[in-house]
C-alpha cells in the first residue's frame, strides 16, 4: 500500500511543480519587474500597513508604535496571505481546468497542488526578503527564528493543501463556494491575531482564541521570530489537529468525488 501511494504521489508532485512553474511564469510574464515583484509587492504593502496601523491607529492599538508594530505585523501577515491566496486560487482549480480534465489523463490532484505550491513559493520569497531586511536593520528578528519558523510554515502549507483539496472537489458540485470564500477568508483574518494580539481583547474573550487554528500559528511565529510569549498547548493542539483533519477530509473527499468531476464540469 505504501509503494502504491508513493507511486501515485511522485508523478502527481512532478506535474504539480511543472504547473506551478508555468503559473508563476505566466503571472509575471510581461511585467517590467518580473520576479522582483515578489519582493516589491510586500514592501509596498508593508509601507501602507505601517502608515495605517503604526501611525494612524497608534492610539487605538496597544503596542502599535513604529517600528515595533512593523515586525509584529510582518511575521504573521505574509504567511496568512500565502495561506489565503493558496486556498482561494486552488478552490477553482478543477473547475478552471475542465477542458483539460476531459481530454487528458492526468492526476487531478496535481491541478490543486500547483496553485498551493505557487502561492507559498512566491509569498515565501517576499516573506524571507522582508525578514532579512528587518534582521539587518535590527528590528528585533531573532536569527534562530528563521529556522524555528519552518515547522509552522510546513504545517500551514499542509493546512492550505487539505482545505484546497476539500473545497476544490466540492466547488465542482456547489458553485457558491468560490464567490463566498474571499469574504469568509477576510472574516477569518480579522478574527485571528494577525493585526493584533489576543492581549488587546477583553479577558473573557481571550480563551476563545484557542479555538481558532490560526492562533497557534500566529503566536508561534511571533514567539520564534520576535521572542514574544509562546503559544499555549491548547492553541498548538488545535492548530495541529486542524491540519490533520483538513488533510484527512480533503484527501478523502477528493478521492471519492473525482470520479464524478467530468459529469458536472
Amino acid at each position: 500500500m505504501t509503494t502504491s501511494f508513493a507511486a501515485r504521489l511522485v508523478p502527481t508532485l512532478g506535474l504539480a511543480l511543472q504547473l506551478a512553474r508555468r503559473d508563476l511564469r505566466n503571472r509575471y510574464l510581461g511585467s517590467f519587474s518580473g520576479g522582483a515583484w515578489a519582493l516589491l509587492q510586500p514592501l509596498v504593502q508593508l509601507a501602507v500597513y505601517t502608515f495605517v496601523f503604526g501611525y494612524i491607529f497608534r492610539q487605538r492599538l496597544p503596542g502599535a508604535d513604529a517600528p515595533g508594530y512593523v515586525p509584529f505585523l510582518v511575521v504573521v501577515l505574509w504567511p496568512w496571505t500565502a495561506f489565503a491566496e493558496a486556498v482561494s486560487r486552488a478552490t477553482t482549480a478543477i473547475q478552471d481546468n475542465a477542458s483539460l480534465i476531459g481530454k487528458v489523463a492526468l492526476p487531478r490532484a496535481a491541478l490543486v497542488f500547483a496553485p498551493v505550491i505557487a502561492s507559498f513559493a512566491i509569498h515565501g520569497i517576499g516573506y524571507l526578503g522582508l525578514l532579512l531586511i528587518l534582521l539587518i536593520v535590527g528590528a528585533g528578528i531573532a536569527p534562530s527564528g528563521l529556522i524555528l519558523m519552518l515547522p509552522a510554515l510546513a504545517l500551514l502549507f499542509l493546512f492550505a493543501l487539505g482545505l484546497a483539496l476539500l473545497l476544490s472537489a466540492l466547488q465542482v458540485f456547489v458553485r457558491d463556494i468560490a464567490p463566498a470564500l474571499p469574504q469568509l477568508l477576510m472574516l477569518w483574518m480579522f478574527l485571528s491575531p494577525v493585526f493584533y494580539g489576543r492581549y488587546v481583547m477583553p479577558e473573557t474573550v481571550r480563551p476563545w482564541f484557542d479555538a481558532n487554528p490560526m492562533t497557534g500559528f500566529a503566536e508561534y511565529l511571533r514567539y520564534a521570530l520576535l521572542g514574544t510569549p509562546p503559544p499555549g498547548m491548547v492553541a498548538l493542539a488545535v492548530s495541529v489537529t486542524a491540519v490533520a483533519l483538513a488533510l484527512s477530509a480533503g484527501l478523502f473527499t477528493f478521492r471519492r468525488l473525482q470520479r464524478h468531476f467530468e459529469d458536472f464540469l
